[in-house]
């Protein structure tokens, strides 16, 4: 699996954001029965500003986000809480992936969690949406938290959603 990982932000290197990027990724395509071997994801570790420009340009919302991402192709359910179509094996390139070091670190400090835990947790996200998975509508925000409990769980980190 490749996973490149592009740091514009530096305090993302104190985090270990590439160390928790392949992890997060492989354990994310393997639970989708897909070999993390033949895929790959770019991330890019930024800032809220920076984060803020990407979300203006590319969702005409100009303020700072937690994560977004960009799948290669649209690989989306039709019918809410169905199974997004896997992607093709002969297409290794996934998409791109974006975390805001800023809202990262002050979500993870107001729920009292490590940031390397909800960067994990985002990374983890982000993959999930360049696979097709969204929480636009109930069913399928079902089953991608769903998912990411069982993804997150695996890696060892608690449920992001639990109380």
């Amino acid at each position: 699996m490749s996973v490149d990982v592009i740091v514009e932000e530096a305090r993302w290197e104190a985090v270990g954001l590439a160390a928790l990027a392949e992890p997060a990724v492989a354990a994310t395509l393997e639970r989708l029965g897909l070999d993390p071997d033949l895929y790959e994801v770019t991330l890019l570790g930024c800032d809220d500003a920076r984060i803020a420009a990407l979300n203006g340009d590319f969702r005409g919302k100009p303020a700072p986000t937690n994560v977004l991402s960009w799948p290669s192709e649209e690989r989306g359910a039709r019918i809410a809480g169905e199974t997004p179509l896997p992607p093709e094996p002969t297409d290794p390139e996934l998409g791109d992936i974006a975390i805001a070091y800023e809202t990262c670190a002050r979500e993870a400090s107001e729920a009292g969690k490590p940031l390397e835990t909800h960067a994990t947790h985002l990374i983890v996200h982000g993959t999930l949406h360049l696979l097709g998975y969204d929480h636009e509508r109930d069913g399928d925000a079902t089953l991608m938290e769903g998912l990411e409990v069982e993804i997150l769980g695996k890696l060892g980190l608690p449920d992001p959603y639990g109380m």
